[in-house]
């Protein structure tokens, strides 16, 4: 009797399991499916043409998603991590703060115009509680920016963390100014890359600076081993 109590119970865990991955796996696919809907169609994109995309029906979507609200989480935040992959090799460079600001804000910029209707997306979504975490993701190469500063020196040389409102901020400028050379190429790449790069290094420096460091801008940072 206690065997086969044993067998029910890893038969349960087993299929539990299994369920489990293919509801991940499902869930994932209407992601993707989103994140190329986006790309091809736009960023207003309706549920009916993910789901289309999909490969499923509409009212399944919902079975993985409680409403769009909360699909357009998980693809800020996918899109987030996509963008934070490319950005996050020139955080480990060689460099002054300028290089190595540049180097984040021309990663940016390319990966912007290499998915134009995805940076739309999630420039658009609202700053809303449920969305709050996965579009905060998108800063999180400028907060990773100053913790490289971090790394570059000792521990005791700064006090404090970067306030989010400002990092919050500062994407926003960088968002709209982007946003804007997609509309209108008004601007080269590299011009618009100098500009903001200028622009955040302001801001950043300024930052440092209530936070208890002055950089001089001709200091080169050298990663720790």
């Amino acid at each position: 009797m206690v065997d086969v109590v044993k067998w029910v119970d890893s038969t349960v865990r087993r299929r539990s399991a299994k369920e489990a991955l293919e509801e991940d796996s499902r869930r994932s696919r209407v992601v993707l499916a989103a994140v190329e809907a986006i790309e091809e169609d736009g960023p207003t994109v309706g549920m009916a043409r993910i789901a289309e995309r999909a490969g499923l029906p509409r009212p399944n979507v919902y079975r993985h998603f409680a409403g769009k609200d909360q699909l357009d989480a998980e693809v800020t935040r996918f899109a987030a991590n996509e963008l934070l992959r490319r950005v996050r090799p020139n955080l480990a460079r060689t460099g002054t703060p300028r290089e190595v600001i540049g180097g984040v804000i021309g990663s940016c910029v390319d990966w912007a115009a290499e998915h134009p209707n995805l940076y739309r997306f999630v420039a658009a979504q609202q700053q809303t509680k449920a969305l709050h975490r996965a579009r905060m993701g998108r800063t999180r190469f400028l907060n990773e920016l100053v913790e490289a500063m971090r790394g570059y020196l000792s521990e005791s040389e700064l006090s404090g963390e970067p306030p989010d409102g400002v990092l919050a901020g500062l994407m926003g400028m960088v968002d709209a100014s982007i946003i804007w050379w997609l509309d209108h190429g008004d601007e080269t790449r590299d011009e618009v890359v100098e500009r903001l790069t200028r622009q955040v290094a302001g801001v950043l420096f300024g930052l440092l600076a209530q936070l208890g460091l002055e950089i001089p801008e001709d200091m080169v940072f050298t990663p720790r081993a």
